[in-house]
């Protein structure tokens, strides 16, 4: 029984003093060893190697590119006005011994270099106008004046300068890191803005301009409309009185026409036969009268009864040129 508790304990003495010995370095890892804090060695390559038990400490470090999220900057351009900008960043951990030495952890490296980042980003955006920061130039014409659109805003072009800016900082953050003794042991890859606005202090007095001018904007828009509407409703009511004018001339044209052709058929047929015109103006003349509820006393001998006392007698008279023209005898 003693010995096998004698076993037992060696046993897992043993497996502590292997657990301790060993250690796995993982594709995405390089690894650091140190021995009461001198480095003895450095894997970068994956695999299982060997280290002293109980003296010996393992220290990895990501062999991949790690992130800066550097906090937002009020920073300054060339022409005074204040711009938030947000960036971030992409380095890598090229030499995990100098890396240990210096930085020491990869939260200060995100923390030193972040201020490293703003420092240079600082001095560029203050060489360059809102529009290379932003990445954009507002159209000139040939007489250098902004080109606008039909809303009366100023037309940008896409330009390089934003592209331009970040490698400026790209390169002198790599400059910067370059003169550090001892080296920080990373490689700064990229360096990306997120974000670049006004501060919040001053975006209401900006958003209160940018309606003022959309405000000026609509109201021009509003007074040309109303003028065009003006133009185009005079231009109208021109149009229509100059058409009412020549309907009306041809109308009155057409109304002479119309009558003196009723004239020349009227005379065509009075010629052609004065009896017969005489005897159908007596029918007229009889229509009207007895539809009319007018008495009229009248002789029994008045010309308007010839015909109905005797029609071929009325006919004989009317040669009479009395009777051609007054078939009523009224006259």
């Amino acid at each position: 029984m003693r010995n096998l508790v004698i076993a037992g304990v060696l046993v897992i003495l043993a497996l502590i003093v292997i657990t301790q010995s060993l250690y796995v370095v993982q594709e995405t890892e390089q690894v650091v060893v140190t021995r009461f804090g001198d480095v003895r060695s450095v894997r970068i390559s994956p695999g299982l190697y060997l280290k002293a038990p109980f003296v010996d400490t393992v220290i990895s470090y990501d062999r991949r590119l790690l992130r800066i999220d550097a906090p937002p900057s009020q920073l300054l351009d060339r022409d005074i006005n204040i711009l938030e900008i947000d960036v971030y960043g992409r380095f890598r951990i090229s030499d995990p011994r100098a890396f240990l030495q210096t930085l020491t952890t990869e939260e200060n490296a995100r923390s030193i270099l972040a201020q490293r980042i703003n420092s240079s980003l600082r001095a560029e955006v203050a060489e360059r106008s809102r529009e290379e920061i932003i990445g954009g130039d507002v159209e000139l014409d040939e007489s250098g004046e902004p080109v606008t659109d039909d809303e009366g805003n100023s037309r940008v072009r896409p330009t390089n300068s934003r592209t331009e800016l970040l490698n400026d900082v790209i390169e002198a953050v790599q400059v910067n890191l370059a003169q550090e003794d001892p080296s920080f042991g990373v490689e700064m890859i990229d360096i990306r803005i997120k974000r670049a606005d006004f501060p919040q202090e001053v975006a209401g007095r900006i958003f209160e301009r940018m309606r003022s001018d959309r405000e000026k904007i609509s109201r021009r828009l509003r007074a040309e409309g109303e003028e065009e509407a003006r133009t185009r409703r005079a231009a109208a009511d021109r149009d229509v009185e100059v058409i009412l004018a020549a309907a009306d001339r041809d109308a009155d044209r057409l109304r002479g026409d119309g009558e003196a052709q009723a004239i020349s058929i009227l005379a065509e047929s009075l010629n052609q036969d004065p009896e017969f015109f005489s005897f159908r103006r007596s029918l007229e003349a009889y229509k009207a009268f007895l539809n009319q509820r007018t008495t009229v006393i009248l002789s029994s001998d008045a010309p308007i009864f010839r015909f109905l006392q005797s029609p071929g007698e009325g006919s004989s008279q009317t040669t009479d040129g009395a009777a051609v023209t007054d078939p009523l005898g009224l006259r």
